[in-house]
């Protein structure tokens, strides 16, 4: 269940999300709190840093993990819009926190249970708490608003070069469940 304190990190967390918002990335966010103060912040940054890895929860560890001269974060909590990928969720566990906290699930990519379970799986040396689901459809409308202005600018662009609604053609579309990342 989430306490207050948990709201208060998702809120920042979705302050980043916004950020990624406002220079066009799909908008996550993360912050990494320690004995209840900001130690680093990150969001979505793969389209502008043309960087694959550059998820917020994978900014957010490189500024923790610098800040702190150790890759290992044993007494730092994340707090994350999104339900973290699997690569996030692994580089997580790598960094030993103690607690991963996130907001909407990810149906598509999620590996805190909503595809897979990777903080649960007993075969791996560390495991990190989890809990999902704060704030979560703040979250959740952010990415819908996103990718619906993202769909609707697509329709404008067929429509500017004559293309009919509803005519297939070479251009990419954006499904209403397009990866969130």
């Amino acid at each position: 269940m989430a306490e207050p304190a948990d709201e208060y990190g998702m809120r920042l967390a979705l302050d980043q999300a916004h950020n990624a918002l406002l220079v066009g990335e799909v908008p996550v966010g993360a912050v990494i709190l320690r004995d209840g103060k900001v130690l680093a912040t990150g969001y979505n940054r793969p389209i502008t840093t043309h960087d694959p890895t550059a998820h917020a929860e994978i900014v957010a560890l490189r500024h923790a993990a610098a800040l702190v001269e150790n890759y290992r974060l044993p007494d730092c909590e994340l707090f994350v819009t999104l339900e973290p990928c699997a690569m996030c969720a692994m580089a997580l566990m790598h960094a030993r926190l103690r607690r991963v906290v996130f907001g909407a699930p990810d149906p598509k990519t999620g590996a805190a249970g909503s595809v897979v379970d990777l903080f649960a799986e007993p075969r791996l040396n560390h495991h990190t708490a989890v809990l999902g689901g704060v704030l979560a459809e703040s979250g959740a409308a952010l990415l819908r608003g996103f990718f619906a202005e993202r769909r609707a600018a697509q329709a404008r662009e067929r429509e500017g070069a004559g293309i009919p609604a509803g005519e297939a053609h070479e251009l990419s579309e954006l499904p209403p469940e397009a990866d969130r990342r």
